[in-house]
């Protein structure tokens, strides 16, 4: 009998630790599901925090059940303790309670490379937040994280005023800055035209990210696969910029290897598993 030599220098490696705080989608095509398979599609290890729990599928959101305060944190704190985070995504947040909860763990476990995705509105339409957490959003988690990634609708909600066209991108993210946020990633993909142009604003520098626009039904969860990605990226230690650029091009081929897959008679999901990378090692 063969008996493999343990090598003790294989406890100090590690996965790329990716902790994703948001909402569980019982369709798979956004929320945490989306995230999942998204960390797990770049070579990183997924774990999850579950802010609410809906009932939901490609046609819409039927019902949403809120995960208890403590809960959320107990959560938090069993990943923190035992396994570590390299990188955090955060999406639906429902109620102001739930966001304290996010922002005390952010300060109390010191975590870093924070993404928060704040998410508002379904693909389909349907509300996700309750009106009085948007102010305690911006109050309590803007200043804590390292960037936000509003799409238009979300960004017209925080910002309250329309956001119609290319050029209230940049004024858009300036005045997010001047919110709290350290870096802001406005995403234009609601906006009419070939084009699909996103605008990072991070240490007062503009820079944007245009693509051609993809003809595709299947788009539900675009906006938290996007953002996991953004995580996973970071958690590799790219710089921001790096980070969405690599993150957006990964969504575009996934967008496109799933553009036609039918799933469900609605807005279907990505192919997020279209080339998977195999685990990571840091």
């Amino acid at each position: 009998m063969i008996i493999a030599r343990y090598d003790q220098s294989m406890q100090q490696k590690n996965y790329i630790r990716i902790l994703s705080i948001a909402g569980s989608d019982s369709g798979g095509g956004a929320g945490i599901q989306a995230d999942l398979k998204t960390i797990a599609a770049l070579g990183c290890y997924g774990m999850t925090a579950i802010t609410a729990i809906t009932a939901q599928n490609t046609c819409g959101v039927t019902g949403i059940q809120a995960v208890t305060p403590d809960m959320l944190a107990a959560q938090i704190k069993a990943v923190v303790a035992d396994i570590g985070v390299d990188a955090v995504k955060i999406g639906m947040l429902h109620d102001p309670e739930v966001v304290h909860v996010v922002a005390e763990a952010i300060k109390e476990y010191k975590l870093t490379r924070v993404v928060l995705d704040p998410v508002m509105v379904a693909t389909s339409g349907d509300a996700l937040i309750a009106p009085p957490t948007i102010a305690v959003l911006v109050k309590e988690l803007f200043p804590l994280v390292s960037v936000i990634t509003p799409n238009l609708d979300e960004a017209s909600l925080l910002l309250q005023r329309p956001l119609t066209l290319r050029s209230d991108l940049d004024p858009a993210a300036q005045d997010l800055c001047k919110m709290g946020a350290k870096a802001v990633l406005v995403k234009g993909g609601h906006l009419a035209g070939d084009k699909v142009t996103d605008v990072l604003l991070s240490e007062g520098v503009l820079q944007s990210f245009s693509s051609t626009r993809m003809s595709s039904q299947n788009t539900h969860g675009t906006g938290c696969t996007l953002s996991s990605a953004i995580a996973c990226y970071l958690g590799m230690g790219y710089p921001l910029a790096k980070a969405v650029a690599t993150a957006r091009s990964y969504i575009l081929q996934a967008i496109a290897a799933g553009a036609n897959v039918k799933t469900g008679t609605g807005h279907g999901p990505l192919n997020h598993g279209f080339a998977p990378v195999a685990m990571q090692l840091i």
